[in-house]
């Protein structure tokens, strides 16, 4: 799986799939694959600063799908995890996330804990287009502070 991914990276990093690999890197990092798509998001518009909105607008529109693939995964692994026991910590999470609702997927920009808070939210059977409506919130306000913040660093 790894060298098949390397292959996948390296086959986009063409410089004429511009705004096709900003969306595959966008999708799979929004998934529980470990992978960052900042980096080429902002690349992309170092390369090519005309492009900025249209990036920010793929990169959203990728991983928030990415984060529509996790929330279904987290649906259909819901009879599966119920076989298992609760800890404390994770009734005490799971009622957090119950409490605030979709509104909760606003956080799955952040990293390490933004795509398992997906997953969960499928399978506690959030409200599937809220979710996907405010998880397209929080992307596209990470997407557009980090690469301007970037952009402000190191110029265009």
């Amino acid at each position: 799986m790894h060298a098949w991914l390397e292959t996948l990276i390296t086959l986009l990093a063409l410089p004429q799939f511009g705004l096709s690999t900003v969306f595959v890197v966008s999708f799979i990092s929004a998934t529980l694959l470990p992978l960052g798509s900042e980096p080429v998001v902002f690349g992309l518009v170092q390369l090519s600063p005309h492009l900025f909105w249209p990036t920010i607008a793929v990169a959203t529109v990728g991983n928030t799908l990415g984060g529509m693939v996790t929330w279904a995964m987290g649906l259909a692994s819901h009879q599966v995890v119920d076989k298992y026991g609760h800890s404390n910590h994770h009734l005490r999470a799971l009622d957090w996330l119950q409490r605030l609702g979709p509104k909760a997927c606003l956080l799955a920009w952040l990293p390490v804990v933004g795509d398992p808070l997906c997953a969960v939210a499928g399978w506690i059977k959030l409200p599937f287009w809220p979710c996907v409506a405010y998880m397209a919130i929080g992307k596209l306000a990470r997407y557009t502070l980090m690469t301007a913040g970037l952009i402000g660093l190191f110029g265009a």
